[in-house]
């Protein structure tokens, strides 16, 4: 069974929420192998305590480095080299089920000095979600990592559209040529609640496309 992996137009744009959000809906494992900065917490702990279902697991990072910073830079600060086939490897024995891979910002970031996050979905062999949220600025970058992902021929499932959307996102969804799954309103509380109900709203579409 192949993964999902999340990822998105940069950074905080809200992959960890849809990530338990896909996660819930499909009662799959959640797995972020590379965490960059955690004095506020991890994504792994927010996602265990944002899932309602008792069948997830949430596998520990292969990688927690302390900066909040490029991958490549955190660990080279704690001289690390992130070695991709690790996660590879690591990743095909934790796999009994479906899983959930939330990358590290967004889908050009280096992980180390040769190699970046479109690197490892391809040796993955990834399916993708992509994460848009709505900002200035927002249209180029989406576009930019639409073209980016058809360039290097990632399978793309498409957009899951994070905050409070404008009518462009139905036009992102099209110049990019790539569908969209769902829109995640704007909440002031993200609870296990929020996620749940998210969950239950794209769990149709989400099976009817894997």
């Amino acid at each position: 069974m192949r993964p999902i992996f999340i990822t998105g137009i940069g950074t905080d744009i809200g992959k960890t929420i849809v990530s338990a959000i896909v996660t819930e809906a499909l009662n799959a494992d959640y797995w972020k192998p590379i965490q960059a900065g955690f004095s506020e917490g991890t994504d792994n702990l927010r996602v265990k305590n944002l899932l309602s279902n008792s069948t997830s697991e949430v596998h520990d990072e292969l990688y927690k480095l302390k900066m909040p910073a490029s991958p490549h830079i955190a660990a080279r600060e704690e001289n690390i080299e992130i070695d991709l086939s690790k996660i590879v490897n690591h990743q095909s024995s934790i796999v009994n089920r479906q899983l959930i891979i939330e990358g590290a910002g967004g889908i050009m970031v280096p992980l180390n000095e040769n190699e970046f996050v479109t690197t490892l979905i391809k040796m993955l062999d990834a399916k993708v979600i992509l994460v848009s949220r709505n900002y200035l600025g927002s249209i180029n970058h989406s576009l930019l990592t639409a073209e980016i992902c058809r360039a290097k021929n990632i399978d793309v499932l498409g957009w899951i559209f994070n905050d409070q959307y404008l009518h462009y996102e139905d036009e992102i969804a099209d110049w990019s040529g790539f569908p969209k799954i769902a829109s995640v309103p704007f909440a002031e509380r993200v609870d296990k609640d929020f996620v749940r109900k998210q969950a239950a709203a794209i769990q149709q579409k989400l099976k009817s496309i894997l």
